[in-house]
């Protein structure tokens, strides 16, 4: 953490030895920051260097520019929730079994910058299980979000994958696209609309391959008859924030794709829902939780990236493709 994390990590000492520390991780191509890790040596305790280590990490978020900061505590940590609840954090989830011992944590955010109060839906999370099912999982959560009822696992994950497929891309697995998942949804009873800006095939510059190219296309004409033979409504435009507020306004879900490159350096197509929106953030939730890079479910929900960020996230590639689906109860 110390040499590698994109982290910011605070020392208290007292008479040359230390006494605690901090560790504050941040989320790049957002505005998020998570505490880590703190700790305070038992013999120090009581003489305020927790609230200490709480307010100067606070500070090195904002310096981060991040807005929010995240934490998970022990349910039964009883020193620590005072902490927390009494430096203006709320509780805003819980995770049974989280830790070694099965103890359930509780997790905690706190707004660090003054801004407006966040009008986030609550949406049930669900992390993919594949490289290549980020698609299946976004449109699951958006689904969950409509019908508390609905099941989600994994062969629901895969099903919908096999449905919405585009079979290559330009490695690996192939991946999903807006037709695909749209069909997905209407088959399964929820109001569709397509927003694209693009009347091409998706997804084959980077394939050299002839006939895997041959074959997204095709695949994409298919999905393009079934739509037409729907009442999904195709917009050939991009969502605007305007759209997503309109939607989220409505009580539907908006799931777009965006470009992995902003958040994580690698030029990939990625599906996230969108759980709120104000005048500074767009709040999404990202199914893809990173554990080789010490991320959690706490750092990919309602994350917070700031709405010219996710504009610019929001269009893939050289051409500035932007697609987004919509569902609704019907």
């Amino acid at each position: 953490m110390i040499t590698q994390a994109n982290a910011s990590l605070l020392v208290a000492e007292l008479a040359g030895a230390i006494v605690g520390y901090s560790l504050v991780l941040y989320n790049r191509g957002t505005s998020l920051a998570r505490l880590y890790s703190v700790a305070v040596s038992p013999a120090a305790r009581g003489h305020g260097v927790g609230a200490l280590l709480l307010h100067h990490s606070e500070e090195a978020a904002r310096e981060h520019d991040c807005a929010y900061m995240r934490l998970e505590v022990r349910s039964d940590n009883d020193a620590a929730i005072a902490l927390y609840e009494r430096t203006g954090y709320r509780q805003f989830d819980t995770i049974e079994d989280y830790y070694e011992d099965h103890e359930t944590a509780r997790r905690y955010e706190k707004r660090i910058l003054d801004i407006s109060s966040a009008p986030i839906k609550k949406t049930p999370f669900y992390e993919q299980t594949t490289d290549f099912t980020c698609g299946p999982a976004a449109l699951m959560m958006a689904m969950r979000r409509l019908q508390p009822t609905l099941k989600l696992d994994t062969s629901l994950e895969l099903q919908i994958w096999r449905e919405a497929t585009t079979i290559f891309m330009t490695t690996g697995s192939g991946g999903c696209g807006p037709h695909g998942l749209a069909l997905a949804a209407h088959r399964r009873g929820f109001a569709v609309e397509v927003f694209l800006n693009r009347d091409q095939t998706l997804f084959v510059r980077g394939v050299r391959n002839a006939e895997k190219k041959r074959i997204i296309e095709l695949v994409q004409r298919d999905f393009e008859k079934q739509i037409a033979q729907t009442d999904i409504k195709l917009h050939r435009k991009p969502m605007t924030l305007t759209d997503v507020q309109n939607r989220l306004d409505a009580g539907a879900v908006p799931i777009v794709m965006i470009s992995t490159y902003r958040l994580t350096s690698n030029k990939a197509p990625h599906w996230v829902v969108v759980t709120g929106l104000d005048e500074h953030f767009v709040y999404v939730h990202d199914p893809e939780v990173d554990a080789d890079e010490g991320k959690t479910v706490l750092d990919c929900s309602h994350i917070p990236i700031e709405r010219r960020s996710f504009e610019g996230m929001s269009s893939y590639g050289t051409l500035g493709i932007r697609a987004a689906i919509v569902i609704a109860r019907t």
